[in-house]
């Protein structure tokens, strides 16, 4: 496995998923994010439900960062292999050392850009202002914020953290669907 950075990526075929912050066997995210689980087994159960609901064994999922919170490297490979779909972590703040050791994701970078469907999009950890075309409507997906960002008509980005979407991958459909509702006005970098 590789530690890649800013890597650009052609995806063409197959179902994609995106998803952030599920911070699995991390306790204190339950009152940080007032998620509605009694105990953090609940939550890692529910959400690793959820994931394999939607994701098959042949899908793509970019994980956009904050996977687990775990203190050994085989806790973190145990997780990914009850998880369907090949993953590609996108580095988040807690994505402490542990879990970029494991050799079970199939990318590490520290951000990435994809072609999906002829679509640029950017994968990032953290929201951005500006980012690769975006002037000329490329998509910036993200985590981070825990929902905790306001939403903007006029630009094409999207949180796509667990705490958005019901602790369930988002496919690329679902985002299209979003960004086909905004009224997407270029910022022009050229003033």
């Amino acid at each position: 496995m590789k530690n890649q950075q800013d890597r650009k990526v052609r995806v063409e075929l197959g179902s994609i998923y995106f998803t952030a912050d599920n911070h699995w066997y991390h306790s204190n995210i339950l009152k940080y994010c007032n998620r509605p689980f009694d105990n953090v087994e609940q939550m890692n159960k529910t959400m690793i439900e959820n994931w394999n609901s939607v994701v098959k064994p042949n899908d793509t999922v970019y994980h956009l960062g904050d996977f687990c919170w775990a203190k050994k490297v085989e806790t973190v490979d145990a997780l990914i292999k009850r998880l369907n779909g090949k993953i590609h972590l996108i580095i988040g703040n807690h994505d402490k050392k542990v879990v970029i050791k494991s050799d079970k994701f199939n990318s590490i970078s520290e951000r990435l850009e994809i072609k999906h469907s002829g679509m640029r999009i950017i994968l990032d950890h953290y929201a951005l202002r500006v980012w690769n075309a975006s002037h000329y409507g490329s998509y910036q997906l993200f985590g981070h914020s825990h929902g905790g960002l306001k939403e903007y008509d006029n630009i094409l980005q999207c949180d796509v953290g667990v705490d958005c979407w019901n602790f369930t991958p988002v496919s690329y459909e679902q985002i299209k669907e979003v960004m086909d509702k905004k009224d997407f006005i270029p910022i022009n970098l050229r003033k």
